[in-house]
């Protein structure tokens, strides 16, 4: 069976367990405890030397970066909606996927970081020069993203692929992090939709404090 190694409220690992589970794919959640350190242990470290999760293992496969894991994920499930096979298809949604890796998520990231991460760990408040420059990137992507989603259902187009995984998935994370959508209405609209699907609500109720 496979293996997902991941601390359920971190949104990189929401984007796994998401696809994972709008997929159908059976699988085992194994927690990796980021208030413990879990991450950084040898046993994790083995399977992932960058120490990050998610991580996913499939009969001693090892697959990490959770854009990667999705895209094998899908190609394992054989969904073509998600993950077209279709050239131009494909590259249009991985052009989206790279761009959240590049783009978007650090943006997200830093306000995340600022706004919840730092207190939450006890590592003090937030940087007001950080939460600026953070607030800035954020204004960039999220103008070229609400852009990209007029007259779209989603971000390719009208059909539902990993691209709106990828990138809505940070989005979990609004309220604690503070990201300014409010001046993204075609963002809060498609937001607001992936909020509802059922994988979504299934991998939200997922997010509770880790066991033990």
């Amino acid at each position: 069976m496979i293996a997902i190694h991941a601390f359920p409220a971190s949104p990189r690992a929401f984007k796994a367990l998401v696809a994972a589970n709008h997929l159908g794919i059976a699988y085992e959640l194994k927690v990796v405890d980021l208030t413990k350190g879990q991450q950084g242990t040898p046993e994790f470290a083995a399977k992932n030397p960058n120490k990050r999760m998610p991580v996913l293992e499939d009969d001693g496969f090892v697959v990490w970066e959770s854009n990667a894991i999705i895209a094998y994920l899908a190609d394992k499930a054989g969904d073509t909606a998600l993950y077209p096979r279709d050239t131009k298809a494909r590259a249009n949604v991985l052009q989206w996927m790279f761009w959240e890796s590049c783009s978007w998520d650090p943006a997200c990231a830093t306000l995340i970081f600022e706004n919840f991460v730092k207190g939450f760990f006890g590592r003090g408040g937030p940087d007001p020069a950080a939460v600026a420059e953070g607030t800035q990137r954020f204004d960039k992507f999220a103008a070229v993203l609400d852009g990209q989603l007029k007259g779209r259902k989603f971000v390719c187009g009208d059909t539902l692929t990993l691209a709106d995984f990828a990138i809505a998935s940070p989005l979990i994370m609004t309220e604690p992090g503070k990201l300014p959508l409010g001046p993204y209405g075609e963002i809060g609209r498609w937001a607001a939709a992936m909020a509802e699907l059922p994988a979504w609500k299934k991998t939200r109720a997922m997010q509770g404090p880790p066991p033990g």
